[in-house]
């Protein structure tokens, strides 16, 4: 790649294309275009950032079971038998993997538990599809009720239950194995 007086000889396309994305994200615009110092960064960095804005900006916000083609539709739970139940919360697992849904602090349920998971509370939810590539929806198993418990007692490290009892003023349930350990496909970091 050659350079002319110091400059890149793609900075005229990536200009553009910023000026380009600027334009289109105008109609979105709020102080979270600020909040990032984007203009220390490289132009091409820059316009990545902003074509992932844009891109979430325009996702559509669908429940989870109509991101498949045809939409996922899992059999009621209590129509099945542990084995059919098994076979089909593996199989349902690996198809959200495939959309980039990753099912995070899962071994603290049965399949039976986790199925009922997915088919009453991640299947219907409404979330922005964004499609990137690079993008994963972290579905935290844990913290569905909203109550630290759980992840206090099978997740959290020492360091971070003492960090949560010190903020808190709260006593810790006691640290167990989860009962349930299964090696789900993760997220790259």
């Amino acid at each position: 790649m050659s350079k002319r007086n110091g400059r890149d000889p793609n900075e005229i396309e990536l200009l553009l294309r910023n000026a380009e994305l600027r334009t289109e994200l105008e109609p979105y615009y709020d102080d979270s275009l600020t909040r990032v110092n984007i203009h220390q960064w490289p132009l091409a960095a820059e316009n990545e950032y902003l074509a992932s804005m844009l891109a979430w900006e325009m996702a559509p916000v669908l429940p989870i079971y109509r991101w498949f083609e045809p939409e996922l539709r899992l059999p009621r739970p209590e129509t099945l038998d542990d084995q059919q139940l098994h076979e089909i919360l593996w199989d349902t697992i690996h198809k959200l993997y495939e959309k980039r849904i990753v099912l995070e602090f899962t071994d603290h349920l049965s399949d039976r538990e986790l199925y009922c998971l997915i088919y009453r509370d991640i299947l219907p939810s409404r979330e922005k599809k964004l499609d990137l590539g690079t993008n994963y929806l972290r579905w935290d198993c844990a913290f569905v009720e909203g109550d630290p418990e759980i992840w206090l007692r099978y997740y959290a490290t020492d360091e971070e239950r003492e960090a949560w009892a010190a903020t808190y003023r709260q006593p810790l349930p006691p640290k167990e194995k989860p009962p349930y350990p299964r090696n789900l496909p993760k997220a790259p970091f």
